[in-house]
């Protein structure tokens, strides 16, 4: 048996052996319509089959790049495996680019063939053509708007079926051969970094790597072909990619496709997934959306919430470790489960989920908590796309607020004297595409990848981050300064949506926050306070001070750390709009894309260190149609309250 799961090292050579043994059995289902549409593993490689006919009649061969654009779909996923079959590298982009953004990727990769899911994907295509001229073949998945659209470069999908089954019978045994020629070492995928600081750079993983990551991580965690996994982050997102193609490919298990963003937790409520994986923000706004049901309840059932949540926080998360408690607890929380817990989990899609993941961000240890002690099995995990996301889990029974677990079978791990971490693994991409002086930079002659980010082993073992080591700085009196470390504390709070904290080289930290419009806006309805807007709502007095609480609380706690006691936060400004990647403020991973921030807004940055009031700023906004429009407003500068450190306190 151990032969032949080593014989399988490409993605078709596991399609094929999915389709041989669990043929029957679901691959990937999809809502449509409000109707669960399932694929089998035979229907699936039968789709693969004559896609990979129809891309080898229009040009497509070994090495060649192919572009996938859209939302998570059968027909996406099977585009994919089928350029796999003839030796091509499917690109995955992000289906909420702005059309100049998938330029570069199209340019860089010399893509020539594009499968996209609609219209929108369409146009955004054929404004850049002129600017990618390597560009010949557009399909597009949903006909709906194109019925007058007349480009050459345009075809339907099931056009490109056609083509692909009238070339299948003129050479069944086609594919095969394509297949067979196909090893573990060739490139699988390219996956374009979220470019947050420079341009993107094109990770080519090859079949080894994402198939080892994705059988490591399942062994760990005892996958079967039995368990259901909801798809519903971007497919160009190397953490979806993991658990939407390489980990069913490596297990056999089935993906569930929602219909849309809006159905996402009435879906999940009925496929049930037992594996699950949400970043932060998901699991912040899904906790937001349940305080506010539960403050709109009535007085008694908020107090039955409150009082079974405080058993949960005291004993939930023992009770998941299987650590000891008391008998009477134990029931107590029993009890709890059958008229809060349980309900709740419902409620949010996870009443059968076994093993859930969190990545991407730092997670806020009380949002944390609340998950775990209601009954989910939330870990944290650490990777990257350069690692094939697999470096480091929290196994069961082992799990803390603070740390993203040891490292993974196969995975090593050592830091610089600097603190960088590097990793050695199984997992890491062959090379940046096109960019041999930053692979050499990334990945050192005895195969350590740099990581950039900055940290430490615990007690236990466990990795623990820090920060990026770039980003980590001094105040001017030398006092460790992690900006993301501070956002990241700002954000726990459920009304801090983002924030950008500066203070390198300065003699103090100050910062921009955005509110959580929903969180902040729902709180502000309950005290009467009417607004007409996102600037209106963060330019009242009362918003202001309920953000100069979070940030106090923030230095309270900071107050406490040895290290970090000196970079307490002494000014804020509540932002006049919220931080948005179509303006280039935020990466589409979400991440802060922190000196553009700060170019950007140098104004505001001087106003909050030149010691003012207030500031007024006028700026071009972007909206979700693709217009712009003008912003002027006059923003107040808030001074927090900072707090002697923890070790002098106790001293006096």
């Amino acid at each position: 048996m151990a032969a032949d799961i080593g014989a399988l090292d490409t993605f078709p050579k596991l399609l094929l052996h999915h389709a041989k043994v669990r043929g029957a059995r679901p691959a990937i289902r999809e809502k449509d319509r409000g109707i669960w549409q399932t694929w089998t593993w035979t229907q699936l490689a039968d789709e693969v089959r004559v896609l990979a006919c129809g891309f080898a009649d229009q040009g497509l061969k070994r090495g060649d790049h192919m572009a996938l654009v859209g939302d998570n779909r059968p027909r996406i996923y099977a585009a994919m495996c089928a350029a796999q079959c003839l030796g091509a590298v499917p690109v995955p982009l992000y289906q909420d680019a702005v059309a100049a953004e998938m330029a570069f990727p199209i340019q860089n990769a010399e893509i020539a063939l594009a499968v996209v899911e609609d219209q929108e994907q369409v146009d955004k295509l054929l404004e850049i053509l002129p600017q990618c001229p390597t560009l010949k073949h557009i399909y597009y998945d949903n006909p709906r708007g194109l019925r007058h659209y007349a480009q050459p470069q345009l075809a339907s999908y099931d056009r490109l079926r056609e083509i692909g089954s009238e070339a299948a019978k003129r050479d069944p045994g086609f594919l095969e051969r394509e297949i067979e020629k196909g090893a573990g070492d060739d490139p699988a995928a390219m996956f374009f970094t979220s470019g947050t600081t420079a341009t993107p750079k094109g990770v080519v993983l090859t079949h080894h790597a994402l198939i080892d990551r994705a059988r490591a991580a399942a062994e760990m965690e005892g996958l079967t072909d039995r368990d259901v996994v909801i798809a519903y982050l971007p497919p160009a997102w190397i953490g979806q990619n993991i658990f939407s193609y390489a980990q069913p490919f490596a297990t056999g298990y089935c993906i569930c496709c929602p219909e849309s963003a809006e159905t996402l937790m009435t879906d999940m409520r009925e496929i049930g997934p037992s594996y699950y994986f949400a970043p932060p923000r998901v699991l912040e706004a899904l906790l937001t959306q349940v305080s506010i049901r539960m403050e709109d309840a009535g007085r008694f059932k908020r107090a039955l919430y409150r009082h079974f949540m405080d058993v949960a926080r005291r004993v939930g998360g023992a009770i998941l470790d299987r650590k000891p408690v008391g008998m009477a607890q134990r029931l107590h929380y029993a009890l709890g489960d059958l008229l809060v817990y349980g309900p709740l989990r419902n409620v949010l899609g996870m009443s059968r989920v076994r093993v859930a993941y969190t990545a991407g961000e730092a997670i806020g240890p009380d949002l944390f908590r609340f998950y775990r002690s209601i009954g989910i099995n939330l870990k944290q995990l650490y990777g990257s796309t350069e690692t094939s996301v697999f470096v480091c889990v929290q196994p069961n029974g082992q799990v803390k607020a603070d740390t993203v677990g040891p490292a993974v079978r196969g995975v090593e791990l050592k830091f610089t004297p600097q603190r960088e971490l590097l990793i050695r693994s199984p997992g890491l991409f062959r090379e940046y595409y096109k960019n041999p002086q930053a692979t050499e930079q990334a990945k050192d002659a005895e195969g350590w990848f740099h990581t950039g980010d900055a940290g430490y082993l615990d007690a236990d073992g466990h990795l623990k981050i820090i920060d990026r080591v770039k980003d980590v700085g001094r105040l001017d009196d030398r006092t460790l300064f992690a900006p993301k470390y501070l956002e990241n504390k700002l954000k726990f709070f459920p009304y801090i949506k983002e924030a950008v904290a500066f203070g390198h080289a300065r003699d103090r930290v100050c910062a921009f926050i955005n509110i959580d419009m929903e969180a902040v806006g729902n709180w502000a309805e309950k005290r009467k306070l009417a607004y007409t807007g996102y600037v209106d709502l963060a330019s009242r007095k009362e918003v202001r001070d309920l953000i100069t609480q979070c940030v106090e609380q923030v230095n309270a706690d900071l107050a406490a750390d040895p290290e970090l006691a000196g970079s307490q936060i002494h000014r804020f400004l509540l932002l006049h709009k919220e931080l948005d990647a179509d303006d280039g403020e935020l990466t589409r991973t979400r991440k802060v894309r922190r000196g553009y921030i700060a170019e950007r807004y140098a104004s505001l940055v001087e106003a909050l260190y030149a010691g003012k009031e207030s500031v007024h700023v006028e700026a071009q906004v972007r909206y979700e149609d693709g217009r712009t429009g003008q912003i002027s407003a006059d923003l107040s500068i808030c001074d927090a309250r900072s707090f002697p450190p923890a070790a002098a306190r106790e001293a006096a």
